[in-house]
């Protein structure tokens, strides 16, 4: 007797198994090679039960990347309530993140990032909303002068997972994570708090540069 696939209309985590099987193929393929059927055939679904629960590939993919850690919670754990110490904070929770199990689906949309505009999409508002914007508010009120911090530290952050786990340029890449964490947060730090020279914050005044602006997450 053969298993009956298809649709499981009765089934309360029809929803996880998509999830799950998505990160699955998000991590072996990246996001243009995953499709969709293959997606269903490893959560024993068909492809309409997909589109059913999440409308489209793009928007599996999004939930199916927020759902391995939540960088604002790992964030929170520990976070020092000085702003002076938050770039080492940042850095070590970065790599803690990278370094987990789940992290494979992270780095697979990375690697993607590289060749779709959609993934790379994702991935920047992902970084942005959930690390950088939540940081930097932290530390800047003024949006323009915020969108220059939250535009170098990401432009950091990135480079250090790139250069250590993709790349994987020594010492960076065998070097414990402590040691990258003391090397790379005072970087961070400047970033964060740091005088930003005047041409820098004129031109962002200038071009109304605010796209990454943390205006909504700046407390009264």
């Amino acid at each position: 007797m053969t298993g009956r696939r298809g649709r499981r209309p009765g089934r309360s985590d029809t929803r996880s198994d998509i999830l799950s099987a998505a990160r699955d193929a998000f991590a072996e393929h990246g996001y243009d090679r995953a499709t969709v059927r293959d997606i269903a055939a490893r959560a024993g679904v068909d492809a309409a039960m997909v589109h059913h629960w999440f409308g489209t590939k793009e928007r599996l993919f999004q939930a199916a990347v927020d759902v391995p850690f939540d960088p604002q919670e790992l964030l929170l754990d520990g976070a020092p309530d000085d702003v002076t110490r938050l770039g080492e904070h940042v850095v070590r929770t970065l790599l803690r993140a990278w370094d987990s199990p789940r992290g494979r689906v992270a780095l697979a949309l990375l690697r993607s990032a590289t060749s779709s505009e959609r993934a790379a999409r994702m991935l920047r508002e992902f970084v942005l909303a959930r690390v950088v914007r939540p940081t930097v508010a932290r530390c800047e009120p003024d949006p323009h002068r915020a969108a220059w911090r939250g535009a170098l530290m990401a432009s950091q952050l990135a480079g250090l997972v790139v250069a250590r786990y993709v790349l994987r340029v020594e010492p960076l890449a065998g070097s414990p994570a402590e040691t990258v964490v003391g090397a790379v947060g005072p970087t961070i730090q400047g970033y964060l708090t740091d005088p930003l020279p005047g041409a820098v914050v004129e031109r962002a005044r200038g071009a109304g540069n605010v796209e990454i602006s943390t205006e909504r997450h700046v407390a009264p």
